[in-house]
């Protein structure tokens, strides 16, 4: 399984994007398990997320920070909280991908983007 970890916001509008590209995902790989989770202000959160997978039986699970780039979040906070899911459900192993924003295609995609603007 999968799970999309975003930081989190009191506007429940924020989300919208990462819903989209969960939603997306799902389309496109009807197979993937795939989940949105979030650090705080929003549920579910990684706990939340991780027993539902686990009851259903998934022995691994990936969590993908869908960050711009590492920080505190995910040099901290993230690595706890996979820590603590690590404990409730040991016969399952977590994995924590690289940010999102480390990828190469997302970096690339990203100064294509700045480029129209920059366009005159």
């Amino acid at each position: 399984a999968l799970i999309l970890f975003a930081h989190g916001s009191r506007d429940p509008d924020w989300a919208a994007p990462l819903r989209r590209v969960c939603a997306l995902v799902r389309e496109r790989s009807p197979h993937l398990r795939v989940e949105l989770t979030f650090l705080e202000l929003m549920a579910p959160s990684l706990r939340e997320t991780s027993a539902m997978l686990v009851s259903e039986g998934f022995e691994r699970i990936v969590v993908l920070p869908m960050f711009i780039a590492q920080g505190g979040h995910l040099k901290l906070d993230l690595p706890q909280q996979i820590d603590e899911v690590r404990k409730l459900h040991p016969l399952v192993r977590f994995e924590q991908a690289a940010a999102l924003g480390d990828a190469e295609p997302i970096v690339q995609a990203m100064v294509a983007h700045v480029l129209t603007l920059a366009k005159d």
